[in-house]
């Protein structure tokens, strides 16, 4: 008794070793650079968090915030005429400015606001640790595997998700990521534990109502990650059948649909009196479109074309003139269509280089030798392709159930839209903790019946291939730029991001 006791003990102060483990990593970079600038992008993160903190509104480009984007927009911020307040948008989602507007109100604006929301990011990213652990457990809690290989599975993904580079260093951004790992990691936990099987016991009532409750949640997470990143509304509406089809609980279905709308119903109806038509959670859409289909695009961000639809402050004229241009791209040249979402799905699965290669070419980082930058290159690709390699084993040895249903409906809802309008490598990091949790089950749970699953493991290794021959031509695609960033005066190279 005394040593299941001390077992129990050890199981339960897991999550806590874990979060402290990753509060550590990830405080780490933050104090390293305390004093690390932001680019564009969360420059207007910033100005709306400004803006919110100051109790003017949802507003960006007050007049010394246009003047500081002036040289790199070409605007004459004289012949604006900005109202002093700044303009009121609905091009940005609205829930990463008011979390970054919140710190600020604490913290204040000074020009240590950015380190204070660096600390509070480290914190809120080192949660995803204990709770890719629980996430882990509920997926494979009907199994049929052994205590001890699902407690084993969900321990490796969440040392994964707390040593994962990527994660780690992620705090040291404003960027909506921040606060969208988390919010996804969420909705998926409370969908998780809707999906188990009622209780037992004769109180019927007590089960409905936590089945509610949680039907709410689900919900009202799935609305609060939507406000941070709408392109995950595909996920939602996914989940929904999910809930009414697999789960068969059409009660707990309408109930995380009324919480969801009642969630993003305020924010639409705003934006929608703003612009004088029905209006989405962001109108970036149009600019994404623009940026996937242009000319010079392989559907991902380019530095050159990402500036032309900025000089519209106006969202609705940005929005029109974006979605205008980007079908007449398709026109033009139709065949480029499959094409781009090709290339888009593979920058989706690129390794993660491309944002530690602007810091530092941009000399944010300073100079460090070839040795350590090789290292640095290593550390940021490696544990991806670890991941990536082992997940598509352990989809292929997972059995099937309503949990594994709902991480692979997932995948494929949030992969399609970047497929199909804009891609960047650092898009599948939302994915991470559910890679994670398959990478794990493949190493504690190899396949048993290998004959059972043949197919599958062959499906799984040609999986693999198409990774490797991605990276591939990632690297070939590089090699010149990491030449240069190697050699002498790499880190003052100013490449665009």
């Amino acid at each position: 008794m005394t040593n299941k006791r001390h077992t129990t003990s050890r199981i339960h102060s897991f999550p806590l070793k874990i979060f402290l483990l990753a509060l550590v990593l990830r405080l780490m970079p933050v104090l390293l650079f305390p004093h690390l600038g932001i680019g564009i992008d969360m420059f207007q993160y910033d100005m709306l968090a400004r803006s919110l903190a100051a109790g003017n509104g949802f507003r960006w480009f007050a007049p010394a915030d246009a003047a500081l984007l002036a040289p790199y927009l070409d605007l004459d911020v004289n012949a604006l005429g900005l109202d002093p307040r700044g303009m009121l948008t609905t091009f940005r989602a609205p829930l990463y400015p008011a979390f970054l507007a919140l710190v600020y109100m604490v913290f204040g604006v000074g020009p240590d606001r950015f380190f204070s929301a660096r600390v509070i990011q480290a914190s809120l990213g080192a949660l995803l640790a204990p709770m890719t652990y629980v996430a882990a457990l509920r997926i494979l809690e009907n199994s049929n595997w052994s205590h001890r290989v699902v407690e084993r599975s969900a321990r490796g993904a969440a040392v994964i998700v707390a040593s994962y580079p990527m994660l780690v260093l992620f705090p040291l951004g404003l960027a909506t990521e921040n606060l969208f790992f988390l919010l996804l990691l969420g909705a998926s936990s409370a969908l998780l534990a809707l999906s188990r099987q009622p209780s037992q016991s004769n109180d019927v009532g007590r089960s409905q109502r936590l089945e509610s409750a949680l039907a709410v949640l689900a919900g009202v997470l799935l609305g609060m990650s939507a406000l941070t990143r709408s392109v995950v509304l595909p996920f939602a509406l996914a989940a929904l059948l999910w809930i009414w089809l697999d789960l068969r609980r059409p009660r707990a279905t309408v109930l995380a649909a009324l919480a969801l709308a009642c969630t993003l119903v305020p924010w639409i109806t705003r934006n929608s009196l703003l612009s004088d038509r029905l209006t989405g959670i962001e109108t970036s859409m149009g600019y994404n479109l623009y940026l996937g289909y242009h000319p010079e695009s392989t559907g991902t961000f380019t530095f050159g074309p990402s500036l032309d639809l900025l000089l519209f402050l106006d969202d609705r004229l940005r929005e029109q003139v974006g979605t205008e241009e980007a079908v007449e791209f398709i026109r033009e040249n139709p065949g480029r269509f499959p094409y781009l979402a090709l290339r888009r799905l593979g920058h989706f699965f690129d390794l993660e280089w491309r944002a530690f290669m602007y810091f530092y070419d941009n000399g944010f980082l300073g100079a460090l030798s070839p040795p350590v930058l090789l290292l640095i290159l290593n550390l940021l690709a490696l544990p991806f392709a670890f991941v990536a390699c082992s997940a598509v084993f352990g989809a292929a040895s997972m059995p099937r159930s309503a949990q594994t249903t709902l991480v692979m409906l997932l995948v494929v809802a949030y992969l399609l839209p970047h497929v199909f309008i804009l891609s960047e490598e650092r898009f599948h990091l939302a994915l991470i903790p559910f890679f994670a949790i398959l990478a794990a089950t493949a190493w504690a749970k190899p396949v048993d019946d290998l004959n059972a699953r043949r197919m599958s493991l062959w499906l799984a290794a040609a999986g693999v291939a198409l990774l490797i021959l991605n990276w591939s031509a990632q690297i070939a695609r590089t090699l010149p730029t990491l030449v240069q960033l190697i050699g002498a005066g790499g880190n003052r190279l100013y490449l665009p991001y």
